[in-house]
C-alpha cells in the first residue's frame, strides 16, 4: 500500500494533478473516450461542478465520429475534421475534463482504488479514483485465415484505419473489392467502395445479408440491390486471401485487390477481467440499471457493456452508437452522485445501402420465437408519401405482434424513403407497450409531400389489427404450403402475364368477381391472392358477404409468396 502511495505521489507531481485528499471533490477516471466515455464525462461534469474528472484515450483522439468513417471514405463527407467531435483542448475549456489521449490503462487495483495507466512516453503511473467508468468498446472481429495480414486487408474501427483504407483507394485505385459479413459496417462500406467507382462483392456466412431481419425481407433488400458491379455470396466462407483474391470453402475464387474484414466485433474486457469484474453471457462487463458492475465504484457503458433488452428483460450486448450514449449518460450522471437508472435498449438500427434503406426494431421473427413469445407477421407494402406526389416509392413493413394482446414486438421497414421516421414511431410505439389497434389510431402528420391519410404505419397496424382480431382468416407464406385449397388469384390479367402465378391458381379479377361466383367452389378451402395483398383482403370480405365461409387471404400476396418460393 506505501508503494501505492509513493507512486500516486509521483504521478500526481509530474502530471499536475493535485494530490487527492477524502476531503477533496470525487476524482471520477473514465477509460476510453468515443462515444460512451466522452458522454459520461461530460454529463458527470454537469452533475458535479467540482468533481475532478480524468478521461484516458488510448487512442489519438478522444472523441470522433466512429458512424462517419464509412462516409469520408466515400467521399460524401469531404473535410476528415468534421470527425473530430472533441478535442482534449476544448473538452478542457468547456467542460473543465482533463483528456488524455495516447494513454493506455494497464491493470485495475480494486483494493487500493488505483488504475495504473502507460503514457505516450512509455512510463507507467498510477492514479487513484473514487468512481471508474469502463468506456473501451470493441474490436473487430479477425480470423485466422491464411493471408488476414496482406496489405490490401483491412478492417475498420478509428480514424487511423480510416486513414489507412482511403489513402490505399487513393494511392493504389483498386477495381474489384469484396467484403467479408453482410452486417452494418460491410453493408456501408460495400456502398463506399462502390461510390469510389470499385465492383463490390459481399461475402455472407449466413443464408442472406443483414443476418437480424427475416429471411423474406432480407431477400427482398437482396434483389433490390444486385447489380452488375454490386454482387452477394451467401451460406460462402472465406477459407484464404490471396495478392489475387479470396478462396471460399466452395473452391471458387473471387478476383480481389481490396478486402474488408467485417464478421462482427469482440467486446474489449481484457482490462475488466484482469481485476476481477463479472463478466456476463454475452461477453461484456455485466451491469446493473445503474450501468455499475459488480462492483459498485466500477461502471460499464457501451460495446464492452452488457445490460439488457428493454422489450424481454434479457441479457444483451448491443453495440451500437445510440445505446453507448445514452449510457454513458446514466453512468456519468451516476458516479457524480445522481440516480438515473437504463431501461435497456431495442436495438433500433438504419442502415442506407444504394438507394435502399432498411430499419428495424425491437425483435424479429427468430428472437421472439426464441424469447417464448406466441406471435404472428403482417406485412404491408405502401407508398412514401401520396402516391399521386411525385416522387413517391414503395415502403415495405413487416410486423411482429403477440397473439392474444396485440402489443407490437418488432418491426421492419424497407424502402427508398420515409424508412428513418416510421422505424422511430415503431420503436416508440414498443417502448409504450403499445398494441397494433393503439397504431391504427395514432394521429400522424400528413401532406402529400410527407405521408398519407393513413400512413404507412396506420396501413401497416390496419393488416396487423385484422389478423389480431380475427376479422378474416389469414395464411402466411412463411409456413403454409397448398393443400388442395382453390386458388384464387383476383389481380388482372395483364399482371399474371407480366409476373406470373402460383402454381394451379384461378385467376377471376376482382372487379369481375360479384359475376362470377358460380365458378368457386363451396366444399373447399378457398385461399385468395393478389400481387400485395389488399385485394385479396377484399376478395375475402367479398366472399364472406356472399356465404363463403372457409376462406383466406395470402398475407402480403403474390410478391411475398415468391419471396418465400411458392
Amino acid at each position: 500500500m506505501e508503494q501505492n502511495l509513493i507512486r500516486q505521489i509521483r504521478f500526481l507531481l509530474r502530471d499536475g494533478f493535485q494530490m487527492k485528499t477524502p476531503t477533496q471533490p470525487r476524482r471520477i477516471i473514465i477509460v476510453g473516450g468515443v462515444a460512451g466515455g466522452a458522454s459520461a464525462a461530460a454529463k458527470a461534469r454537469r452533475v458535479d461542478e467540482n468533481a475532478e474528472i480524468h478521461v484516458f484515450e488510448r487512442g489519438p483522439f478522444i472523441s470522433f465520429a466512429n458512424c462517419g468513417l464509412p462516409y469520408f471514405i466515400a467521399g460524401e463527407i469531404d473535410d476528415r475534421a468534421r470527425l473530430i467531435i472533441m478535442t482534449p483542448e476544448k473538452f478542457w475549456s468547456r467542460s473543465r475534463v482533463h483528456a488524455h489521449v495516447n494513454h493506455e490503462v494497464l491493470s485495475i487495483d480494486r483494493a487500493a482504488k488505483i488504475i495504473r495507466v502507460k503514457g505516450p512516453d512509455g512510463a507507467t503511473r498510477d492514479v487513484a479514483y473514487d468512481k471508474l467508468i469502463l468506456s473501451q468498446g470493441a474490436k473487430p472481429i479477425v480470423p485466422p485465415i491464411p493471408g488476414v495480414a496482406l496489405p490490401h486487408v483491412f478492417t475498420l474501427r478509428d480514424i487511423p484505419d480510416m486513414d489507412r483504407i482511403a489513402k490505399f483507394v487513393d494511392e493504389q485505385k483498386p477495381k474489384h473489392a469484396v467484403i467479408i459479413g453482410g452486417g452494418f459496417i460491410g453493408l456501408e462500406m460495400a456502398e463506399a467502395f462502390r461510390h469510389r467507382g470499385i465492383h463490390v462483392t459481399i461475402v455472407e456466412r449466413n443464408p442472406h445479408i443483414l443476418p437480424l431481419l427475416d429471411r423474406d425481407m432480407a431477400t427482398h433488400l437482396q434483389n433490390q440491390l444486385r447489380q452488375p458491379d454490386f454482387a452477394f455470396k451467401a451460406n460462402a466462407t472465406a477459407t484464404a486471401f490471396t495478392t489475387a483474391g479470396v478462396e471460399l470453402a466452395d473452391g471458387t475464387t473471387l478476383a480481389a485487390d481490396l478486402i474488408l474484414l467485417s464478421v462482427g466485433v469482440k467486446a474489449e474486457v481484457e482490462l475488466a477481467k484482469s481485476a476481477g469484474l463479472e463478466i456476463g453471457v454475452t461477453g461484456g462487463v455485466k451491469t446493473n440499471g445503474r450501468m455499475q458492475s459488480s462492483d459498485p465504484d466500477i461502471y460499464a457503458v457501451g460495446d464492452a457493456a452488457e445490460t439488457m433488452h428493454a422489450l424481454t428483460g434479457a441479457r444483451a450486448r448491443i453495440a451500437l452508437a445510440g445505446p453507448a450514449n445514452r449510457q454513458g449518460r446514466i453512468a456519468g450522471a451516476n458516479a457524480a452522485g445522481a440516480t438515473l437508472t437504463y431501461p435497456g435498449a431495442l436495438g433500433t438500427s438504419i442502415v442506407r445501402v444504394l438507394n435502399m434503406t432498411v430499419g428495424f426494431t425491437g425483435l424479429n421473427s427468430a428472437q421472439a420465437a426464441s424469447a417464448g413469445f406466441s406471435f404472428f407477421t403482417s406485412l404491408t407494402r405502401d407508398f412514401s408519401h401520396a402516391h399521386y406526389y411525385p416522387g413517391a416509392t414503395p415502403v415495405m413493413i413487416k410486423l411482429i405482434v403477440e397473439e392474444g394482446t396485440g402489443r407490437l414486438l418488432g418491426a421492419q421497414v424497407l424502402g427508398e424513403r420515409g424508412v428513418d421516421k416510421r422505424v422511430d414511431v415503431f420503436a416508440t410505439a414498443i417502448t409504450g407497450k403499445m398494441t397494433v389497434d393503439d397504431l391504427e389510431t395514432l394521429d400522424l402528420a400528413y401532406s402529400p409531400p410527407f405521408g398519407s391519410a393513413n400512413d404507412p404505419v396506420n396501413t401497416a397496424a390496419f393488416v396487423a389489427g385484422h389478423i389480431a382480431r380475427g376479422d378474416i382468416s389469414t395464411v402466411a407464406p412463411e409456413t403454409w404450403r397448398p393443400a388442395g385449397e382453390f386458388l384464387l388469384d383476383v389481380r388482372d390479367p395483364d399482371e399474371i402475364a407480366q409476373f406470373g402465378k402460383l402454381k394451379d391458381a384461378v385467376n377471376i379479377p376482382l372487379d369481375e368477381l360479384r359475376d362470377r361466383l358460380g365458378e368457386l367452389p363451396r366444399d373447399r378451402r378457398i385461399v385468395a391472392y393478389c400481387q400485395k395483398g389488399q385485394r385479396g383482403y377484399l376478395a375475402t370480405c367479398l366472399l364472406r358477404g356472399h356465404g363463403f365461409e372457409n376462406i383466406a387471404n395470402l398475407r402480403g400476396g403474390f410478391l411475398q409468396a415468391k419471396l418465400n418460393d411458392l
